[in-house]
């Protein structure tokens, strides 16, 4: 595939134009009308000749049929019409038996069209839902004439706004005629059966017995009756049946069928449930904030984009690890998988004009692109491995091949360990003390282990017995809390009246705090009542200025004669609170002492 020149690529992707550019711009074609998504492109060696084509099922806008389309090439080599719109396409190989051609499966309605060197090989249907048995009643009584037509519709627009289960095909195109043409249309289908058919709504392939990349596949299939199917890819019967709490929009599979695989499906509700083998219903639920527009597994992590312009990525088992934020919405996602490198990394193509590619939450390369990418595919094209081929919202085909000299560097969001973990240390060589040191270690290290465990636990009761002491005491002269910042300081003066001294103790209180003054502390004295007595053993304290210091005092008359002294524990408290804030211990003077001096 030649490359094409830049008049021809009429400035497709300003990245093109510089030399450090990872992409060779290969084809850009802007009337190519091909109007798909990611999950209705396939790359695949379809003739078994080594020469890979692009299979697209295409949407077929404004009224026109939708078709298969494949391009070989820049070309569209062949096309067939579609009955219904295509819900995903995808390649696998049904057999080991040589030659060795992958078919082509393409969902479109309930049918699964299978292709084998690009010719009709296999029709598989959804198997028939039981009708509504009221529904099948009133078709009774019409074929019997006892309703007409129009009591009939109103009985139909009853149960479909009731019924948990949708009605019928017949019901439905029923409800849309008009009352002059529902009498023919009753009569032409009174007499057929009911019967309900649900749709296609997502596809996979998983591995049948090997991981290998040729190795054979079945089909996984999502479907309108909030389930999930595993066909066999011989007979085209239904392997495992799983149930589901919504309609299942994205699929994404691991491992394989007969060993161990997990089924991730993103729903229509917003969440996304996670199944394992032999599990008929969801093992874990991801509940996400917004709805989700794509689904890529990769490393064991998914990776999910989401209606608010974000990317998230999550363990199998529903852990949230890292979340992207992107400068535009996200349309469509896909995975970039370079084997040469072994790299897996998630491209997401913006509202914009742009594509990014990430690995986790690692920006690696930007495409810019001229018109938003509505669809992306990654793998082998004709004969270059890593091609790029992407479809854009105007119906333009754009083709880049990715240089075989480049190699993706992270960006500025680099995640793991930084550069500087990896710079080796000048580390000194080894001494003999130290290898004596080591080998001593060695020898007797778990009688080390006992003697640091034994001054450990020596060093934490020391701690708990200070710090009980400190409790009971209430020793604390400045406040320990950052809400009551408070200093006390005491001072004794003697006075001597007559026969019996009487102390004047002088309590110094500041408020330390810079601009915020305090109120409602109280003052108590606690002291032994046979040696002292205090007139004012509780009292308040007025309103504390920042930065003044406030003398409170009161008087102590000693009480004995024998020359006894003791401490007076003083106490400022909070009103309402039992725990003081600051306290102080005060040495008081016997009386007989005051006497001899």
């Amino acid at each position: 595939m030649a490359a094409a020149s830049s008049s021809d690529y009429n400035g497709c992707g300003a990245e093109s134009n510089e030399a450090n550019s990872k992409w060779l711009d290969a084809h850009y074609d802007p009337m190519a009308n091909i109007h798909t998504f990611s999950a209705c492109l396939a790359l695949a060696d379809l003739h078994g000749d080594g020469e890979y084509k692009l299979v697209v099922g295409d949407l077929g806008p404004g009224g026109q049929q939708p078709r298969l389309k494949v391009l070989k090439g820049p070309l569209v080599m062949t096309e067939s019409p579609l009955p219904a719109l295509p819900a995903a396409a995808a390649t696998f190989l049904m057999e080991q038996h040589e030659p060795r051609t992958p078919a082509l499966a393409l969902a479109s309605g309930p049918c699964i069209y299978v292709y084998k060197n690009l010719r009709p090989y296999f029709k598989f249907s959804l198997p028939q839902l039981p009708p509504n048995p009221l529904e099948q009643d009133l078709w009774n009584q019409a074929k019997e004439d006892r309703i007409d037509p129009l009591t009939l519709k109103e009985m139909l627009e009853s149960i479909r706004e009731m019924a948990e289960e949708p009605l019928s095909v017949q019901s439905l195109r029923f409800l849309q005629l008009e009352l002059s043409e529902m009498e023919a249309f009753v009569n032409q289908h009174k007499s057929n059966s009911i019967k309900r058919q649900t749709v296609i709504t997502t596809m996979t392939t998983l591995k049948k017995n090997l991981a290998d990349e040729d190795a054979v596949s079945c089909l996984v299939l999502g479907t309108e009756n909030k389930e999930l199917l595993v066909l066999d890819p011989k007979a085209f019967t239904i392997l495992a049946k799983m149930s589901l709490p919504s309609v299942p929009v994205f699929l994404e599979v691991s491992g394989q069928f007969d060993v161990e695989f997990w089924l991730a499906a993103a729903c229509r509700n917003g969440n996304i449930y996670i199944l394992r083998r032999d599990s008929k219903h969801p093992k874990y639920c991801i509940e996400l904030s917004a709805q989700p527009v794509g689904l890529i597994w990769v490393h064991n992590i998914l990776v999910v984009g989401s209606t608010q312009d974000s990317l998230h990525g999550f363990t199998h088992k529903g852990k949230k690890l890292w979340t992207v934020h992107m400068p535009a919405a996200i349309l469509t996602m896909n995975l970039l998988e370079q084997h040469s490198r072994g790299l897996q990394a998630v491209m997401a193509g913006l509202a914009n004009g742009e594509v990014r590619i990430y690995r986790d939450k690692a920006l690696l390369n930007v495409i810019h692109t001229p018109d938003a990418v509505t669809s992306l595919c990654f793998g082998r094209y004709g004969r270059e491995d890593n091609t790029l081929i992407m479809t854009t919202r105007g119906g333009g085909l754009i083709i880049k091949i990715l240089k075989r000299t480049a190699v993706f560097v992270e960006g500025g969001s680099e995640v793991g360990p930084p550069p500087a973990q990896a710079m080796k240390l000048n580390v000194p060589r080894k001494t003999r003390l130290y290898v004596d040191q080591t080998l001593r270690e060695r020898e007797a290290g778990t009688a080390m282990h006992r003697a640091f465990q034994t001054d450990l636990y020596l060093l934490r009761l020391r701690a708990a017995r200070a710090y009980l002491q400190a409790l009971e005491s209430s020793l604390s002269p400045v406040s320990a809390t950052a809400r009551e910042p408070l200093k006390l300081h005491a001072v004794v003066s003697i006075w001597v009246q007559g026969l019996g001294p009487t102390f004047k103790l002088t309590l110094h209180l500041q408020n330390t705090s810079t601009a915020r003054p305090v109120l409602g502390l109280l003052v108590c004295c606690l002291y032994n009542e046979a040696l002292y007595s205090l007139p004012r053993a509780f009292f308040k304290v007025p309103l504390l200025v920042p930065g003044l210091n406030y003398p409170l005092e009161t008087f102590v008359e000693s009480l004995s004669n024998k020359g006894i002294s003791d401490i007076i524990k003083v106490l400022v408290l909070r009103e309402g609170q039992s725990a003081p804030l600051l306290s102080a211990h005060v040495n008081m003077p016997g009386s007989e002492g005051l006497a001899a001096a």
